[in-house]
């Protein structure tokens, strides 16, 4: 395990751990935003290359607005108008996008400098408190999040938190993927557990609704790939609801959510999680090359996230799973990341 200083802001530490080595996974947490910022996988040959987007340096984290890699709350995603009801009470939170909340507004759980409780060469695990009236969120917040390599060389996200008063919560990992490393994804193909999706307005605010995908744009319940048909706007950022059960898997109660498969590598991962929801974004307003690692430039199209969350919007939208939580409940929202070579002739 390597743990460095990288940095200070505003007269406090920032530090970054590495998990594992050469001989497999190998990953790079930053103690700002709790972020990944370097996943590195092998391909069929064996060759590794980093399959995360992010910054050359933390500047770069700082002054970015894309959330790379990084840990987003306290409600992830968007909330209509930053307002809902919570007991007989209407709570107003920062509205960072317009009037919408995106992501716990404009300082969110990314933007905090967590600190590393326990870490270990495969293991680590941050903290960081949120307190009541953050953002306009009630309740004092205390949560963690926990980045481990498995002995089967898999990288399970832990995100879990507990509340001093009735709020809501939905936490997020933000990393925008790219299974060759560099260069537009379009023609990666992937496979979504996802048989319906919540269809948005000119806001991204979800309408209610839950519809089918089966033989539209969202339809990816076979794999395809990611450009095969895009919506008309150009780029997908939109809810999709992850619809198989939560089963035995590793040791802990998962749901498939997707599999993302580089062709011309063979560098394939699997994601299943204990959410119901997934955020699959194609990064079309990664606009403008923001400065990337080893000079390559983030753009349009350069990577996609798949966020494992709860709906945007919930907390005015009692039809979907509820993000509440109370006093003496714990959040605990998993992410478990596979990674096993594709063989070439199942990536045509």
């Amino acid at each position: 395990m390597t743990v460095q200083e990288i940095g200070q802001i505003d007269g406090e530490a920032v530090r970054a751990v590495v998990l594992g080595d050469a001989s497999g996974p190998r990953a790079r947490v930053i103690t700002y935003g709790a972020r990944l910022t370097e996943l590195w996988v092998a391909d069929r040959a064996g060759r590794q290359a980093d399959i995360v987007l992010g910054h050359a340096d933390l500047a770069g984290y700082v002054a970015g607005k894309a959330f790379l890699g990084a840990t987003c709350g306290r409600f992830s995603n968007r909330i209509a108008g930053g307002r809902f009801w919570l007991d007989g009470r209407e709570v107003q939170v920062d509205r960072n996008e317009g009037e919408t909340s995106l992501h716990g507004g404009r300082a969110g759980f990314d933007r905090k400098i967590w600190q590393i409780v326990e870490a270990s060469p495969r293991a680590v695990t941050l903290a960081a408190v949120s307190e009541d009236g953050d953002m306009g969120y009630p309740g004092r917040l205390e949560m963690q999040v926990r980045y481990a390599l498995d002995a089967a060389d898999r990288l399970w996200i832990e995100m879990t938190a507990e509340t001093e008063a009735p709020t809501v919560v939905n936490m997020v990992n933000h990393s925008y993927f790219n299974m060759a490393g560099h260069g537009a994804v379009m023609g990666q193909r992937l496979r979504l557990g996802a048989s319906h999706y919540t269809p948005v307005d000119a806001a991204l605010i979800p309408t209610g609704e839950v519809l089918a995908v089966a033989g539209g744009a969202f339809d990816f319940m076979q794999m395809r790939a990611i450009g095969a048909a895009l919506p008309d706007d150009g780029g997908f950022d939109h809810n999709l609801c992850l619809t198989g059960p939560l089963e035995p898997k590793w040791g802990e109660a998962l749901r498939f959510c997707a599999e993302a498969v580089d062709p011309a590598s063979g560098r394939r991962m699997e994601v299943w999680t204990s959410e119901p929801g997934v955020q699959f974004y194609t990064g079309a307003h990664l606009a403008g090359g923001l400065p990337g690692k080893d000079g390559a430039p983030i753009e349009a199209f350069t990577g996609f996230t798949l966020e494992t969350q709860r709906f945007p919007d919930s907390p005015n939208q009692p039809q979907f799973p509820s993000a509440r939580l109370e006093p003496g409940q714990k959040y605990r929202h998993l992410m478990a990341f596979d990674f096993t070579p594709a063989p070439e002739a199942q990536t045509g």
